[in-house]
């Protein structure tokens, strides 16, 4: 069966390459072995590296394929979803941004390991940043409401965010597009949430 975060990438109109699959694998060895041991991700997470963090980042490039500009990744942990989407989309930029300075130094470490050279990983908080943003994706770093006040500062006009969250029912937020993914792309639905700047 193909890992899930190809069956992501196709939905979203991507065709992996060989040297995409050898760093995604890179990745995922990483992040279930120091990331784990360092505290990024759970314990109990080993076996779902794959449909849990891999294939839900790999879902953002549904919404922001046909984007341009940098992405900016806030509050991206030990890299997610910014590192399987730099990987999936090697001709954009990314920068990723946590406030945590220790979650800085494993993503640093883990952009020597991937050797993505579009990537740029910065120690910041949210509030810090200035405007004005291309595009922002997020996996639950702040509740939507709260996100949505930081998007209306930061996104350029017409810039786009795309969050995502662990949601059992469809996520209705105002200000925000809830899109569907459907079941036959990770066995089970999902949801993003979309913002686009007036």
């Amino acid at each position: 069966m193909k890992p899930y975060w190809i069956r992501a990438a196709e939905f979203a109109g991507l065709t992996p390459t060989e040297l995409q699959i050898g760093q995604m694998e890179r990745y995922q060895i990483w992040l279930t072995t120091e990331g784990i041991a360092a505290g990024g991700i759970g314990p109990s997470e080993t076996t779902r590296v794959d449909l849990r963090h891999l294939a839900d980042s790999v879902l953002f490039a549904h919404q922001i394929g046909g984007e341009t500009g940098t992405v900016w990744d806030l509050g991206s942990g030990v890299g997610l979803p910014g590192f399987p989407l730099a990987i999936t989309h090697p001709g954009r930029e990314f920068v990723l941004v946590d406030r945590s300075g220790r979650r800085v130094d494993l993503m640093k470490r883990a952009l020597r390991i991937l050797e993505l050279d579009n990537c740029t990983v910065v120690h910041d908080d949210i509030s810090n940043l200035q405007p004005v943003l291309d595009t922002v994706v997020s996996r639950a770093s702040l509740p939507p409401e709260r996100l949505g006040e930081e998007m209306r500062r930061l996104l350029r006009p017409g810039g786009l965010a795309v969050v995502a969250g662990s949601w059992e029912q469809p996520p209705v937020h105002p200000g925000w597009e809830t899109i569907e993914i459907p079941p036959n792309v990770l066995d089970h639905t999902v949801w993003v949430l979309m913002m686009r700047r007036e």
